[in-house]
């Protein structure tokens, strides 16, 4: 069996040692990393550039996963492969959304039958890109599955380094909440549905707890031993324009329809399991996870 990922990143790079297991061989796309797909056992493919190459590819996929995000333009991939695509003979095709696509309810639950209201320009083009998608599907009998990511985590993506060194900081913007999901566990979702297919079904990719962001980190400055990171009001906060888009959306994220419909259980449920986690697997074998000195315990 063959898959084909457009954008082969971080998240792919959970699927794929999975997948290899099984037998398949993996091919994904770069624009300017290729040792880092094949680290992860992935042939690398860089584009933009290798077009007709990845023309072959499409024609030759069992499978394709669409990682890469919407630009100004729209979807990169349908811009560039639309025809390709619609003439492909595969038994899955999975496209990787995110939960902004829900907009700000004020902290309330959402599942995957709730109207699609983001307010930002970013989620905005994620609406538009999973009705492209749909488009496509529909009309062309493609076998399409979208997932719904929540803020994704996992080994080089916790925050552990910044509390460590002294940035982080626990931004509080009352009745503020956020769903997550560990890479691994994004990893197996995907692989469920390759197993259970279901063309035309979208599913929220988060764990069972949405929390505010400033406990996040006060967790993780509690697994390694230190102060909780200070607290910064949000309206005060020096921050980046992404940033602080992501306070811009308050929800709960339901994940029922990944353990009816997918029979998936997570291997992190919740935050605390999935930073002891990330923790192990950053934390080099015999090392102090405490710094030797650190000035705050003065």
């Amino acid at each position: 069996m063959k898959m084909l990922v457009f954008g082969h990143g971080y998240s792919a790079g959970f699927l794929t040692p999975l997948l290899r297991e099984r037998g398949w061989s993996v091919a994904g796309t770069t624009r300017a990393d290729p040792g880092r797909v094949a680290a992860a056992g992935a042939e690398p493919i860089l584009w933009p550039g290798e077009d007709a190459r990845l023309r072959e590819e499409i024609a030759a996929a069992d499978a394709i996963l669409v990682s890469a995000a919407p630009g100004p333009a729209g979807d990169p991939v349908l811009a560039a492969f639309r025809d390709d695509l619609a003439g492909a003979r595969l038994r899955w095709l999975g496209y990787l959304s995110t939960t902004g696509v829900y907009g700000d309810r004020g902290g309330d639950w959402v599942d995957e039958d709730s109207p699609l209201d983001a307010s930002g320009a970013r989620g905005q083009a994620r609406i538009r890109a999973e009705g492209d998608w749909r488009a496509l599907a529909e009309g062309a009998g493609l076998p399409l599955h979208i997932f719904r990511l929540a803020g994704i985590y996992g080994p080089g993506r916790g925050p552990f380094q910044k509390v460590r060194n002294g940035t982080a900081r626990r931004i509080i913007k009352p009745g503020q909440v956020f769903s997550r999901i560990h890479a691994a566990d994004i990893a197996q979702v995907l692989l469920a549905s390759l197993d259970r297919p279901a063309p035309g079904t979208a599913y929220n990719v988060c764990d069972d707890d949405p929390a505010p962001p400033q406990d996040v980190l006060a967790h993780a400055a509690d697994l390694l031993g230190l102060p909780p990171p200070p607290e910064v009001p949000f309206d005060k906060a020096e921050m980046t324009p992404m940033a602080r888009s992501f306070y811009a959306d308050s929800k709960r994220v339901s994940n029922r329809r990944i353990k009816e419909d997918l029979g998936v259980r997570l291997r992190y449920p919740d935050y605390r399991s999935g930073l002891a986690a990330v923790l192990a697997d950053e934390t080099p074998h015999g090392l102090p996870r405490v710094p030797v000195h650190d000035p705050r315990h003065d």
